[in-house]
């Protein structure tokens, strides 16, 4: 397993890796304490398992503080599409998600990727800047259209989802 480390201060090392099954727990419990939309605890096990190598975990003195869910769509093998990415309340700010977006991009699994792809409710403003820092960073495009519509969402009160495609990426 590739680790990669760097100083948010100088006695604090955050360590990016690609998750263990054993990770999935913490993932989940970081989700619960977010906005972001939670699944069952089994998908966060069972991506640290099965799709490790497109997700990656953010740890400090051993805790997860920032995860990335990811896969690459199987009719879309040049794409990466990001399902969730979590960074704890503590960490917020400091650039761990830009990083751990890197991470995955420069990982063997993204050799091949040239895009990324996200989906993002307009109102989640930290998302839609993580992603165009992404565009910026590569000096590359990004667009936005209209993907998941509200009424594709059982029950009320889920906004809908933009599609956001940043690329293409050069490695």
């Amino acid at each position: 397993m590739i680790n990669k480390q760097f100083e948010q201060t100088p006695d604090q090392k955050i360590t990016l890796s690609h998750p263990s099954k054993e990770d999935g727990a913490a993932m989940w419990e970081l989700v619960t304490q977010s906005t972001l939309d939670t699944n069952s605890s089994y998908k966060y096990i069972l991506m640290s398992e099965y799709f490790n190598e497109t997700c990656v975990v953010a740890k400090q003195n051993n805790q997860v503080v920032g995860f990335i869910t990811a896969f690459i769509p199987p009719k879309n093998e040049d794409a990466i599409f990001i399902w969730q990415v979590g960074v704890d309340a503590s960490q917020r700010g400091k650039g761990i998600a830009s990083k751990m977006l890197h991470f995955l991009l420069e990982s063997k699994a993204c050799q091949e990727v040239t895009f990324v792809e996200a989906t993002i409710t307009p109102s989640n403003r930290a998302s839609q800047s993580l992603f165009q820092k992404l565009a910026r960073d590569f000096d590359t495009e990004i667009q936005s259209t209209e993907f998941f519509t509200e009424d594709l969402f059982p029950g009320e009160g889920h906004e809908q989802e933009l599609k956001f495609i940043v690329g293409p990426i050069a490695h």
